[in-house]
């Protein structure tokens, strides 16, 4: 079993529904990633996985059109 590895960042600028979709449907498709969460409210994005890539995940949130900093 691999190590899972908790990624957070906050993503200002998510204000609706498609925001969130948008910003999950591109985390999702790195490879390594088990699991993303949006949370809308508090807008920060939660990424777990094995070897995910902190870059490769700020790529995949500025793909959606919104910049990411550590949570």
């Amino acid at each position: 079993m691999s190590a899972s590895n908790d990624l957070t960042y906050v993503v200002e600028g998510m204000t609706c529904g498609h925001c969130k979709a948008a910003v999950a449907d591109e985390v999702e498709q790195l490879e390594g990633v088990s699991a993303v969460d949006v949370d809308l409210d508090a807008r920060r994005v939660t990424v777990r996985g094995g070897a995910v890539s902190d870059v490769a995940v700020r790529d995949a949130i500025a793909e959606a059109g919104y910049e990411a900093r550590a949570a």
